[in-house]
């Protein structure tokens, strides 16, 4: 239990920042800027990371929860406790937002900027590459597994920087959820719950070719 709690509260802190930083900056005509959404969302997952890393892992992402599982790494037995727990995070976090900022449009959720089919390859390879991060870093030598929230936090600082204006940058069916249920827009979410899952899909594959012996 303490690690689906962990879970929970990670994602909803992660869903809390990361839409709300884009929803203040969409009702402030872009006061925080995709610089300072980037940051928000890479210092967020950062904390977590360090937080509730020895908890649960700090997954905060089903996407990455199912990686690990793909690689090896985590109990199968222990996706839907995991992938449930970081739903309800989300949600938890996206009504928050509703209820702190009800004239909000989109809750700071993630939408397609132009083709759909973009954004879908955009998310997979995004996630791929996340993925190949998280995986190399946590399963590295000790030095490298000591700086993998930095690690892992400047990958999502990066890839939200050149991916945001196009796909929302979400890289994980937990931060697309919740704001997109407390927006009452769902026609796009199956692109930010495939994506992701198939990108970090491919990445186990990928970590298992190029990992040190």
């Amino acid at each position: 239990m303490k690690s689906y709690l962990a879970e929970f509260i990670g994602t909803f802190t992660l869903v809390f920042f990361a839409a709300g930083s884009a929803l203040v900056d969409a009702q402030t005509n872009g006061a925080v800027s995709l610089i300072g959404c980037a940051t928000a969302s890479g210092l967020i997952v950062t904390a977590m990371i360090y937080t509730f890393g020895n908890v649960s892992g700090a997954h905060i992402n089903p996407a990455v929860t199912i990686g690990f599982s793909m690689a090896g790494l985590f109990d199968k037995k222990e996706i839907l406790p995991y992938v449930g727990s970081q739903l309800a995070g989300s949600l938890a976090a996206g009504l928050t937002l509703k209820l702190l900022f009800p004239a909000s449009q989109n809750m700071g959720a993630t939408f397609p900027a132009g083709e759909v089919m973009q954004s879908f390859i955009l998310e997979i390879i995004l996630t791929f590459l996340l993925m190949l991060v998280i995986l190399h870093t946590s399963q590295g030598i000790k030095e490298i597994q000591q700086l993998a929230g930095f690690i892992i936090g400047g990958m999502v600082l990066l890839e939200i920087i050149f991916a945001g204006p196009i796909s929302g940058g979400s890289m994980n069916p937990a931060r697309s959820f919740g704001p997109a249920l407390a927006a009452g827009n769902i026609t796009t979410l199956w692109i930010y719950f495939l994506a992701p899952v198939l990108g970090a899909g491919l990445a186990t594959f990928a970590w298992k070719i190029t990992k040190a012996d």
